[in-house]
């Protein structure tokens, strides 16, 4: 399988502005973070693939599995809880260079 890495930049922030604390708490998919990254790893073989920090102290992570391909998003509150954002299949890494910069006039 390729390995190409997902831009996720505009899925995070729209999830962080979604999610807010109370949202957060009350969602369902939600769990102290051991537990959901245990369920990730041990469930799915998804390890952690990126990490980025959001509004209002939230960190978001990308775990996947390069051999079957599955992926989830999460977001984890302050507070410890963490709660799943979005999942899906054919997660690839993607590895691209940036365009020149452009030398200002």
């Amino acid at each position: 399988m390729t390995k190409t890495f997902l831009p996720v930049a505009a899925a995070l922030a729209i999830s962080t502005s979604l999610f807010t604390p109370a949202n957060a708490q009350q969602n369902r998919n939600c769990a102290p973070r051991p537990i959901v990254i245990a369920k990730l790893a041990e469930g799915y073989g998804e390890t952690r693939q990126s990490i980025g920090l959001g509004a209002r102290g939230a960190v978001i992570e990308t775990f996947a599995s390069t051999d079957t391909g599955t992926w989830t998003i999460t977001v984890t509150m302050p507070n410890g809880v963490t709660c799943l954002i979005a999942s899906g299949q054919s997660f690839e890494t993607l590895a691209e260079a940036l365009p020149p910069r452009e030398e200002d006039a």
